[in-house]
């Protein structure tokens, strides 16, 4: 088999210069995702059926021009040689589309919201994503992760209008990038050798301080993330500067009893709000069994009392 496909990260990217080799010697070229424009400069066709195509690159060289949405045709070759886009080209089309849909003529429902509206979206889209990644639920996983990208997207295009200090979804990338090319000197320049995950955290937390200049070690903490997930982070924090656990917060109540717990499991290495989050979970499934188990018994859960509850809860496992 002599075909070439070349895959392209979204309708009317262009013509790749690594193809270009290989339009030179081919007899057919096939096209489903470049403009018409460009097709008709490479003399290109619609792409037939998969029995045609895996019968004509069994005879003769051809290339043939998919985005990623062309699965059939691209599995209709399974011999052939695949030039792919590099890793995050497909983020073009995903910010364009956004674009559209903000720009005059796009969505009325999107052209109205700004950062504050949007903010209850981010926190559920957070949330819809952590429980598919706890549930181990694959295709969620991919569905969430688009919908917190969304979010991204969408706060940066907004910020791209804004009249007195705009900035767009490329500033927001090349940020990032230059946040983890500074964060990691042992990869990216001649920087001390990190020998475990645990040591390079180390560093990244004694960058970070370095970089913003923080006068405090609990400076940049998010006070607004969930209570058992800030004590961690406070426990974790204050761990490292030395502070001993004497100094926690003192006296009785349950808030002083939580934030002890939180924080020293963290300094333990223990997640707590990951572990509080699988404990209440489990309770809310055991409730809908303790309800289950009283409806099979011809029992409404709804006139349960303590000894009800007791009679028809589950088993411990």
């Amino acid at each position: 088999m002599t075909a070439t496909v070349v895959l392209l990260p979204y309708p009317g990217a262009g013509v790749p210069p690594a193809a270009f080799p290989f339009l030179r010697g081919a007899r057919i070229v096939y096209a489903a995702g470049l403009t018409a424009e460009v097709a008709d400069q490479l003399g290109a066709k619609p792409v037939p059926d998969s029995a045609t195509l895996a019968a004509e690159a069994a005879d003769v060289p051809l290339v043939l021009f998919a985005t990623h949405r062309e699965d059939a045709a691209v599995r209709a070759l399974p011999g052939a040689r695949v030039i792919a886009q590099p890793a995050g080209s497909g983020l073009v089309e995903a910010a364009q589309v956004m674009d559209t849909l903000r720009s005059p003529g796009g969505c009325p429902w999107d052209a109205a919201q700004t950062h504050d509206s949007l903010r209850q979206y981010l926190v559920e889209e957070t949330y819809e994503l952590l429980e598919a990644i706890e549930e181990r639920d694959r295709p969620a996983l991919r569905e969430e992760l688009g919908d917190v990208l969304l979010q991204v997207l969408f706060h940066a295009r907004v910020a791209a209008e804004d009249a007195g200090e705009p900035f767009g979804i490329d500033d927001v990338a090349g940020e990032l990038v230059d946040k983890l090319v500074g964060r990691h000197p042992h990869i990216f320049a001649d920087g001390e050798h990190v020998h475990s995950p645990e040591h390079q955290e180390l560093k990244w937390e004694e960058l970070k301080q370095a970089e913003k200049r923080r006068l405090s070690i609990v400076d940049g903490v998010a006070l607004g993330q969930p209570a058992a997930a800030l004590a961690g982070k406070l426990g974790q924090r204050s761990g490292r500067a030395g502070i001993p656990l004497d100094l926690f917060p003192a006296g009785s109540g349950a808030g002083v009893e939580l934030f002890r717990s939180a924080a020293t499991a963290r300094r333990a290495g223990v997640d707590p709000e990951g572990e509080l989050r699988t404990v209440a979970k489990q309770f809310a499934a055991d409730v809908r069994a303790a309800e289950a188990n009283a409806r099979a018994a011809g029992v409404d859960p709804a006139t349960l009392e303590a000894d009800g509850w007791r009679a028809y809860w589950p088993k411990p496992r």
